[in-house]
């Protein structure tokens, strides 16, 4: 009987742990130990971030419980870069396709603030970045702003004045 019960309370405990997991873009490791940073969606949003950013701490806080931000991600690949990281990626970003490490390619796109946030598109092409902490209700602008393809007819500034996101 109480293996029963043990059994019954690890099966919860799994299911738990993966529907925690749903809606999560898994970008980590492949079989081959190099992560993907080559978007499955139209859009990707890659956060470069740093272990001792407070401010990465916070966006990740915000990711995971402010639900305009939630509503806002859907349909569009979270991707993370941790600056400091000798891990293998492979990416195709700003007209260049290859592998690097984390490290390597966070220096490659000029970054120099945490977090750093970079939306592009499947092809690779840059959109925007967002160079330091944006409070969820700016970020969630900021995503609708590449999603709904306002980045064709208006600057980013115009658009968030325009939207009351700043």
């Amino acid at each position: 009987m109480s293996r029963f019960i043990v059994f019954l309370i690890t099966l919860f405990s799994i299911g738990l742990t993966l529907s925690s997991c749903k809606g999560e873009k898994d970008n980590r490791a492949n079989s081959y130990g190099t992560k993907s940073l080559i978007p499955q969606s139209a859009y990707a949003m890659l956060i470069v971030e740093s272990e001792s950013c407070i401010y990465c701490k916070q966006l990740d806080r915000d990711l995971q419980r402010d639900p305009q931000l939630k509503k806002a991600v859907e349909g569009m690949d979270v991707l993370r870069l941790l600056a400091e990281s000798n891990a293998k990626v492979k990416y195709r970003l700003d007209g260049k396709e290859g592998e690097s490490t984390e490290e390597d390619l966070a220096r490659a796109l000029g970054v120099r603030a945490y977090p750093h946030i970079i939306f592009y598109n499947s092809q690779g092409e840059i959109i925007l970045r967002i160079p330091g902490y944006a409070p969820p209700r700016t970020l969630a602008c900021a995503i609708r702003y590449v999603k709904e393809e306002f980045y064709k007819k208006e600057n980013i500034n115009q658009y968030l004045k325009r939207e009351g996101c700043v």
